[in-house]
């Protein structure tokens, strides 16, 4: 099982940025893809962005163009810049990662964005 280590978050003003990172430790098998989810209150989870260890991503459509997910393959860390943040983006944002075998998730992490 991937032990995942979430930082970052936080409160922010509407047009601010917070980064986000997360540490995986443990993993037996090399980790292929890392992603961020996130749950708004009254809303079911989502995918923001993913990144595959060949640094392909993926975004949300609601956060491209301001969201950058990347990573260190080296210490097994994915990055979530977010800039021009809005109030919509305020949710729990979870990291994922994925080896051949396991599908693990981080304790989660709160963004809150005020207008």
């Amino acid at each position: 099982q991937v032990q995942l280590v979430e930082s970052g978050g936080g409160l922010v003003q509407a047009g601010g940025s917070l980064s986000l990172s997360c540490a995986a430790t443990g993993n037996r098998f090399s980790i292929n893809a890392m992603a961020w989810y996130r749950r708004a209150p009254g809303k079911q989870r989502e995918l923001v962005a993913s990144i595959t260890k060949d640094s392909s991503t993926n975004y949300a459509d609601s956060v491209k163009g301001r969201f950058t997910i990347s990573r260190d393959n080296a210490k097994n860390t994915v990055y979530l810049q977010m800039n021009s943040l809005k109030p919509e983006d305020t949710a729990v944002y979870y990291c994922n990662a994925r080896t051949l075998f396991t599908n693990d998730w981080g304790q989660g992490t709160q963004v809150t964005v005020s207008s």
